[in-house]
This record gives structure tokens, C-alpha cells and sequence, in this order.
């Protein structure tokens, strides 16, 4: 029979149970925290006591084509802490003191937008304030009140030792935007980052930034450092060496002196950029370490537009340097030959309307070299007309107009190769043979950009090839053969000869070197005429072209001409 348990036997039992099943559900749970959790218990008690400082790599060198410095960075302070420990109002009473104590305007509210901005996790550092000298540091670390939890971070800042002479090529650093952080997220950016904003600090930003580095440091109950854990170092960004001549540079930059205006030189071979200087500029120091809202925003409304790059935004009927264009296309339409005359009276009557040349008593009877060299109006208002608008718009495009050239610069713009199909669309009228007159002479509907005209001479000048521009020595060299005809090349190239030799670009000349090319006037509704000249020497085998633009400077023949001539000579045979 078995034995029946007492009450008191069934307490004990059940007791011995209860406990039975309470070390099982501690073993459990012991399990749990110590063997399936024990990466994330590990961390979270590591993160009480470490602190990850990120560490900023320095910023990639850029230098000219013959070394020279061109953009660097110096060692300077930032002050960083954690925001576990400076969100505290305690610790905002003390930096406000402090700061203020010793000449630095950061409230209580500037000062939590600033570590707000950048925080991500409170364990990673954040900066509070930036660009310090090693003079300002100690000044500010001999404060009694100085806290513990602020510490002085040594880093590397972006210098442009050339200043305003080339900011449209270099651009500038700046910190990153919350838009820019949310385009560029998976690569590792964070607030308060530097990044290229402008010219090639923006263009080759992955190859200029480098990597960031990070140290882990062991602290105290106070937050205060104990010893280094581990560190990796930052891995320093690329140096990038520039096709740019720094002194071909300077040296144009002075010919064109306080006159709004562009002068760009290259290589009509590979398309390496020697000069791309416009003016007016900005000095790119005062952006890369920091300008106020107010500053920026008088910048950006300057009416004389110091932040656009002119050489490849900048947006100008051709005029006559465009005529190289037209001949080109009647020739290879086969509507005019080399010894096709029109005789030029100083006008010319359409209908109702009177297309007047540039010379009011006219230049006679007129051949095509006699019409380049002399740049007859009346004469090119004939052969535009008899060429045909769309002939004309079709070798425009072939030589590259109304599209970019490719340069490694942000920001380039189009141009406009308008045509009878754009006309209706924007302005629902149709074309008419005065439009295609006035397109004929580089007028109009028609628009370009300086280095776009520089294109086209170069490939006059090279043969018939298309050259990509190109700032960085690294990229590949791009050049486009265009199958055109070497005789007509061979015409129009001795025209040009003629135009400096005894036309209307003789001032181009004289230099030591002897130089091909054409002048141009553009009409300006603004204000005086806009001077153009662009030109490429030597003229039997050309290395380099060049383009001036000065605008409101007038005629092209004694603005823009001269400052063509010396930059070529300057390129061809050096500094005199």
C-alpha cells in the first residue's frame, strides 16, 4: 500500500519544488545574460567607461603642374567633449563663462545647437569649437574654471596659399550640411565633417578626404582620461597635381588686372588646362574657415557675381569669333569655295531691314580670307543666308557648342545652339532669315561659354580633334576626331594667320611668338560692347589656345587681343 504524505510532508515537497524550479529559471537566466548576451552586456559596460574619439585624416595636398603648392592644410585645435557630459547645465554655465571670459561669443544656446548637431551616440565625441591656434589653447587651458571634460583635439585645416588667384579651379572646404550628410549617407561622413563644397575639392572629394582614424580611451567616474585603449590611425588623403601653370596663371591674371572678364589657356594636343582665371573672385580661405550667414549671403548677392566661374558658366554671344563656324559649314556644305566674293558696301538690306557691318564705309569686294581677316559683316550675312540655318546649327554641335566639355569642374553650363524647333517651342514664332543673319555673325539666338570657344580653335588648330579639358593630371586624356576636312582646316587656319598678321588682330602679335586667331565684339544690353580674342600659337604647330573675354571692354581687336598674345608667349617661350 503506498505511503500517503502528511500535510506537513506535502509543504516540504512543494517547497523543495519552488526551489527546484527557481534555480532552474536563474540558470536560465544566467545563460541568457552570460553566454546567448554576452557581446551586448559586454559593450554596454565597456561603454560606460570608454570613449571614442574620431580622428580627422589630413586633407590631400593640390599642387600646379610644376609642384607648387596650390592647397595644404595646418595643424590647428578643436575643443571636443562628450554629450553625456557637456549637455549637462552645469557644464553649458561653465563653457558660456569661460568662453565668454576670454573674448568667444558662444551662448548657452549656440553652444547646445552646436553639440545637438553633431551628436549621434553619447559616447562619441563631438566638437565644440573649431580652428583654434596653439595661443588661443593655452589661453583658454590656463582658465581656473577651464573644465576637465573639454579636450583639445589637434587637426588639420585647408590653406590656399594662392588666394584669390584660383579659386574657381580649387574651390573650397566647408562642414557638411544636414542634406549633404543625408546624400552622402554610407560613406561614412558624420556631422561637423569638412567636405569639398566648390571647384576640385568637391570634384575629387573621395580622393582628397582620406580616412578617418579613431582612439579609445579609458575615463574615470568624472569622465576624465585614464589611458589610451587602442587607436587607429587617420590614413591621409591623395596629393592631386593640377595640369595648371601657378605662374601662367598669375601672369594672366595680371593682363587682365581689375576688368571683369576671363582668360583660359590649354593644350590643343591633350587638353591640359594651363590658365582658367575669372574675374571677379572670392578669396577661398574666408570660406574654408568659416564666414557668417550675413557674409555669405552679401557674396551671393554681389551683382558682380564673384562666385560664378565665368570661364565655364558663364554664358556669351560669340560674335565674331564665331564666324570660323559659318565658313566651316559653307565649305562643307559646298556653298561657298575660297575664291567667293561678295562685295560688302558697308550694309546689307533685307526686306524691310538693314544689317550694318562694322566698318560703315564698307571693305569692298570680299573673299573668304579677305572676310576673316577683316571680319566683314555683310559678307558672313550672305553666306549665312545661302549656307542655311540648319547647316549651320549641325557643324555648331559637331564642334561642340550647346553642350559641356567635360572639364573636371562642377557647374558648367550648356551654351545654346538655338534652331527654328527651339524658336517655336519658347517663343511659339517662327524663324526667319534675319535671325539666321544675325546667327551668322555670332549674334542672336546664340549663346557660349569662354572654354567652349577655345574648343573650337583648338580643334582648327590641332586637325580636327575634340579635346576634353582636363584640370587633374590623373585623368585620362579624352580627344575626339571629328573626320574634318584638312583642307578646309588648312583655309581657315591661314585666315587666322592673316587675321594677326595684318587684320583686325594685329595686336595679338609681336610677342616672340607667332600667333593664329580671331577677334570678336558682342553686343552687350547691359553697358559696353563685350571684347573677345582667341587664339593659339605657334601658328605652323600650335601647342596652345587661348581665349580673353573682357566684358564691356569693347572691341575685342584691342581689349582681348593683347592678353591673348602674351599668354601664348608666355606658355610657348617662359617668363621674360
Amino acid at each position: 500500500m503506498p505511503h500517503r504524505l502528511d500535510p506537513g510532508e506535502k509543504r516540504i515537497q512543494a517547497l523543495l519544488w519552488l526551489v527546484l524550479f527557481s534555480i532552474s529559471l536563474l540558470v536560465l537566466a544566467l545563460f541568457r545574460f552570460q553566454i546567448l548576451q554576452s557581446d551586448k552586456y559586454i559593450n554596454l559596460a565597456a561603454q560606460n567607461r570608454l570613449r571614442f574619439i574620431r580622428l580627422p585624416p589630413s586633407r590631400g595636398d593640390i599642387v600646379d603642374a610644376n609642384g607648387a603648392i596650390l592647397a595644404t592644410s595646418m595643424k590647428v585645435f578643436d575643443l571636443i567633449g562628450y554629450p553625456q557630459d557637456l549637455l549637462k547645465d552645469e557644464s553649458i554655465n561653465i563653457l558660456e563663462r569661460v568662453f565668454l571670459r576670454h573674448g568667444i561669443p558662444f551662448t548657452k544656446d549656440k553652444i547646445k545647437a552646436t553639440i545637438k548637431k553633431q551628436y549621434s551616440v553619447p559616447y562619441n565625441a563631438v566638437t565644440v569649437l573649431s580652428n583654434l591656434t596653439i595661443a588661443q589653447v593655452s589661453d583658454l587651458v590656463s582658465d581656473p574654471e577651464y573644465p576637465e571634460f573639454l579636450y583639445p583635439l589637434p587637426v588639420m585645416r585647408r590653406v590656399y596659399p594662392t588666394g584669390n588667384l584660383l579659386p574657381h579651379v580649387l574651390g573650397y572646404v566647408g562642414e557638411i550640411t544636414k542634406e549633404e550628410l543625408e546624400s552622402l549617407g554610407g560613406k561614412g561622413y558624420r556631422g561637423g565633417d569638412i567636405i569639398g563644397k566648390a571647384g576640385v575639392e568637391l570634384i575629387y572629394e573621395d580622393q582628397l578626404r582620406g580616412e578617418y582614424g579613431e582612439e579609445a580611451i579609458e575615463v574615470d567616474a568624472r569622465g576624465r582620461r585614464v589611458r589610451v585603449v587602442d587607436r587607429k590611425e587617420p590614413v591621409p588623403g591623395d596629393r592631386i597635381a593640377l595640369t595648371i601653370d601657378l605662374n601662367a596663371q598669375s601672369y594672366a591674371a595680371s593682363l587682365l588686372g581689375d576688368r571683369k572678364g576671363v582668360v583660359f589657356a590649354m593644350d590643343v594636343r591633350n587638353g591640359d588646362v594651363k590658365v582658367l582665371y575669372s574675374y571677379p573672385g572670392y578669396d577661398p580661405n574666408a570660406l574654408a574657415w568659416g564666414l557668417s550667414s550675413k557674409e555669405w549671403a552679401l557674396m551671393l548677392k554681389d551683382k558682380d557675381k564673384p562666385m560664378m566661374n565665368r570661364t565655364i558658366s558663364g554664358t556669351y554671344p560669340p560674335a565674331s569669333t564665331y564666324k570660323l563656324l559659318t565658313a566651316y559649314a559653307a565649305l562643307a556644305e559646298k556653298k561657298i569655295t575660297p575664291s567667293t566674293t561678295y562685295y560688302c558696301p558697308g550694309a546689307f538690306k533685307l526686306g524691310n531691314r538693314t544689317f550694318r557691318c562694322w566698318k560703315t564705309t564698307g571693305h569692298g569686294t570680299v573673299n573668304l580670307e579677305k572676310a576673316i581677316r577683316e571680319s566683314c559683316d555683310v559678307y558672313f550675312y550672305q553666306v549665312g543666308l545661302k549656307t542655311g540655318i540648319d547647316a549651320i546649327t549641325f557643324w555648331s554641335r559637331k564642334f561642340g557648342l550647346g553642350s559641356p566639355t567635360g572639364i573636371d569642374l562642377p557647374g558648367e553650363a550648356s551654351g545654346l545652339v538655338a534652331d527654328p524647333v527651339w524658336k517655336k517651342r519658347v517663343f511659339n514664332e517662327s524663324w526667319y532669315p534675319g535671325d539666321t543673319v544675325n546667327y551668322s555673325i555670332g549674334q542672336g539666338f546664340l549663346l557660349t561659354t569662354p572654354i567652349q570657344m577655345a574648343r573650337v580653335f583648338a580643334a582648327i588648330a590641332n586637325g580636327g580633334k575634340l579635346v576634353r579639358p582636363r584640370l587633374y593630371a590623373g585623368r585620362a586624356v579624352e580627344v575626339d576626331d571629328l573626320g574634318l576636312s584638312d583642307r578646309f582646316l588648312k583655309i581657315l587656319r591661314n585666315a587666322l594667320y592673316q587675321v594677326v598678321k595684318s587684320g583686325t588682330g594685329r595686336l595679338a602679335g609681336g610677342y616672340g611668338v607667332e600667333v593664329s586667331g580671331k577677334t570678336g565684339t558682342a553686343q552687350n544690353p547691359h553697358g559696353e560692347d563685350h571684347a573677345w580674342f582667341v587664339g593659339y600659337a605657334p601658328s605652323k604647330k600650335p601647342e596652345y589656345v587661348a581665349v580673353a573675354l573682357v566684358e564691356g571692354g569693347g572691341h575685342g581687336s584691342s581689349a582681348a587681343a593683347p592678353i591673348v598674345g602674351q599668354v601664348l608667349s608666355f606658355l610657348c617661350r617662359g617668363p621674360r
